[in-house]
């Protein structure tokens, strides 16, 4: 029997050095978790999924363990790189096998209690990126979605971007240039600054809803509102307009539907049950005191993974689907 490189055959590591072995994994854990809830961030507007966010920063523990920290003078700056090129790595993959979708994708929103996200989820929306904006991300290439998310968000000089895309830092600010050309093209604005006033616009126009009150509605919208949804039956949809949108909306209304304030991505947004049962998320983008965007989701498995993962309704005890509007 062949022994480990540097050990007796048939031996392993002595006491001494068992202990040394636990305490440096026990300090690079402890390193690697000092830095975890920037990476979550990073990862979470690289990829647009908060289950493939945790995959990648799971994997980014396990390369950072195997590297270890020796050489490394800016572990902070060590940690984004590795993290980024396992969402590079995964975005690559998604763009050489495009989703068949009939309209955009809706990104895993994260959801709060109506009062605010708790201290992890405000770790994980610095520097919120809403849902419309996540929609926008998703239409750019691999590398424009690295730039501009490393430069924008995160601050992150070019100089060390570079690198990582395998591009000159004047590529990669050329990158994050046309990205940022593509997301002021989508009309993506900074929503209106309290919850309070956001708030107001929603209940007003839930109201109008449950009254049919199509005047009231297309008021509150703006003129080029976008309605984006990940469908159930029929697939993603994509509306747009005021007319159009009230419309939609007036037709999907349910009478027994109850609303339930939450907080989407950092700005008001409604989880709407039926009989106690997820049956949707509408997230809004309240600018100005007119909603100019709504991203719902629909799909009951997707709906109540969402809500029992992030704790706000209690997991049904059994795993069919909730009922429908």
């Amino acid at each position: 029997m062949t022994g480990v490189r540097g050990e007796r055959p048939g031996k392993g590591p002595g006491a001494g050095e068992q202990d040394s072995v636990k305490s440096g994994d026990a300090r690079l854990a402890e390193l690697f978790e000092e830095h975890r809830g920037r990476l979550r961030a990073v990862a979470y507007r690289m990829l647009g999924s908060l289950e493939e966010a945790e995959d990648a920063v799971q994997e980014s523990w396990v390369r950072f363990a195997a590297a270890g920290v020796n050489g490394v003078q800016n572990l902070g700056g060590w940690l984004t790189t590795i993290v980024t090129r396992v969402c590079l790595n995964v975005l690559r993959a998604k763009a050489a096998r495009p989703e068949t979708l009939a309209g955009p994708r809706v990104p895993d929103p994260v959801l709060s209690p109506a009062d605010g996200p708790t201290p992890e989820q405000e770790a994980l929306l610095a520097d919120s990126v809403g849902l419309a904006m996540l929609v926008v991300l998703d239409t750019l290439t691999p590398a424009e979605r690295v730039a501009f998310v490393l430069h924008d968000v995160f601050d992150v000089p070019f100089g060390e971007i570079a690198p990582m895309l395998g591009r000159t830092p004047e590529a990669s600010r050329q990158l994050a240039s046309r990205a940022r050309q593509r997301v002021r093209t989508a009309g993506t604005h900074e929503p209106d600054s309290t919850l309070a006033a956001q708030r107001a616009v929603i209940d007003a126009f839930f109201g109008a809803a449950r009254a049919g009150d199509l005047a009231t509605l297309v008021e509150l919208l703006d003129p080029d509102v976008v309605l984006r949804t990940d469908g159930f039956v029929a697939g993603s949809a994509l509306l747009r307009g005021a007319d159009t949108v009230a419309r939609a909306t007036l037709g999907g209304a349910h009478p027994q539907a109850e609303f339930r304030p939450v907080v989407v991505n950092g700005v008001a947004g409604v989880l709407i049950t039926l009989r106690g049962r997820p049956a949707g998320l509408m997230a809004f983008t309240i600018v100005a005191g007119r909603i100019t965007a709504v991203d719902g989701i629909t799909d009951p498995h997707r709906l109540r993974r969402l809500v029992a993962e992030q704790g706000l309704l209690d997991a049904p005890d059994q795993p069919g689907a909730p009922d429908q509007p």
